[in-house]
């Protein structure tokens, strides 16, 4: 190989010559480890993208309900280290409860409790296995809901459940075909309720499919899935509310009735930080791990310029004979690292980006783009798997005695 034009006075455009043409002599040896570097940014971009496009769906879909609840899940969460349960059994959550809950927070939007359970729902031959909720009118504000034919459940008081439901898009579609539900009887759990409404679609909501439910009032959902506890009740404290003040008054109620703390309040806004920091750890933790492939990226890179230095010893000796210093030569071969590994890392970043498009293309919900600091970092990694696993070969060629290197020894 040729040496590159003034190389004595190594300018940045020789350098880059230089090292294109080295890199060029040997294409099969520099694609493998370009694919390598390439593979380990590609792997980064793509699973920081997964990992923000969760939690960005997360942080939208509890912005769609608002940020304005407060959950009353029965059992008490501490930090202790017990494991729940060998203390005492927890009191249920009852519907006087969310009663009492009512009488004492007048002030707030509402009051609503749920229990759920998956059974099945039946219409002559045909039946189907569903998610079943017992909730109350408040749910379709909760869920942000829209009824498409018939009506919602009525209102009721809380312990009077009629045995009416409404049901999602896909299980009316599934059990009727093209025909109309309303006023229809079907089985949910064995028990003959009269159809009353069919919601919008809506799709997947907070881990539930809203198309595939079934909604009974909850006292009539309580009968049928054989309960004396709530699955939770939801306090709606509204946008001008306290939601501290609500939660602490909600407290004192419950410790009231129940004689202890047994209970467990969580804001929806506390779920949204506590589920973010979690998502936010796993990108970083799953970026980490991508990273690691570009060690064995560097290990290739490593090998190539050591073999190179070996094949170029009469090469690098010219090099020195014509003036070229030790840091010269350590530049040069330096620079064949670092280009090589920045055309990996190039690589790996139009891979990563095409990666992305495809998995939005796939699962258009997911909301997936790569973080500001992924793309920092892949670029910064692709540079330094270069330098750091260059040193050593480029070291070597920098030292070696010109006149030994001349005579090819």
């Amino acid at each position: 190989m040729g040496v590159g034009p003034g190389v004595g006075g190594v300018s940045g455009r020789d350098l880059a010559a230089y090292a294109g043409r080295a890199l060029a002599g040997h294409r099969l040896r520099s694609v493998l480890s370009l694919l390598g570097v390439a593979v380990g940014i590609a792997a980064v971009v793509l699973l920081t993208a997964l990992g923000e496009g969760a939690r960005r769906y997360v942080v939208d879909q509890f912005a769609q309900i608002g940020s304005s609840f407060v959950a009353v899940v029965p059992g008490k969460t501490d930090t202790t280290g017990a494991i729940p349960g060998l203390g005492g059994v927890p009191n249920d959550l009852t519907l006087d409860d969310a009663q009492a809950l009512r009488r004492a927070l007048p002030y707030v939007n509402y009051v609503a409790p749920f229990v759920v359970a998956t059974d099945e729902v039946a219409f002559g031959e045909r039946r189907r296995q569903v998610l079943v909720a017992g909730v109350t009118p408040e749910f379709v504000q909760l869920r942000r809901l829209n009824v498409a034919r018939g009506r919602f459940l009525p209102e009721t008081e809380l312990d009077r459940g009629a045995a009416v439901a409404v049901l999602g898009h896909k299980v009316a579609t599934e059990l009727f075909g093209g025909a109309d539900p309303i006023g229809e009887a079907v089985r949910i759990g064995g028990r003959r309720c009269k159809v009353i409404g069919v919601l919008a679609s809506r799709g997947q909501q907070l881990g539930m499919n809203m198309d595939d439910v079934a909604l009974v009032p909850v006292a009539t959902g309580m009968r049928m899935f054989n309960r004396t506890s709530l699955f939770r009740i939801v306090i709606d404290v509204g946008d001008e509310g306290d939601l501290e003040a609500v939660k602490q008054r909600a407290l004192a109620v419950l410790i009231e009735r129940h004689g202890e703390e047994d209970v467990t309040l969580i804001t929806e806004a506390a779920v949204v930080d506590s589920l973010s920091a979690i998502l936010d750890a796993l990108t970083l933790a799953v970026a980490a791990i991508a990273a690691i492939s570009l060690a064995v990226a560097g290990i290739g890179i490593l090998n190539v310029l050591l073999v190179a230095v070996s094949e170029r010893t009469a090469e690098i000796g010219l090099l020195r004979a014509v003036g070229a210093s030790r840091r010269q030569v350590l530049t040069c071969f330096l620079a064949e690292a670092i280009l090589l590994s920045a055309l990996g890392g190039a690589l790996g970043l139009a891979a990563g980006a095409l990666g992305v498009h495809v998995l939005v293309g796939i699962f258009p919900a997911l909301p997936a783009s790569p973080p500001a600091w992924a793309i920092a970092a892949a670029v910064a990694l692709s540079l330094s798997v270069g330098g750091v696993f260059g040193w050593l070969p480029a070291r070597r060629a920098a030292n070696l005695d010109p006149v030994l290197a001349l005579s090819g020894r």
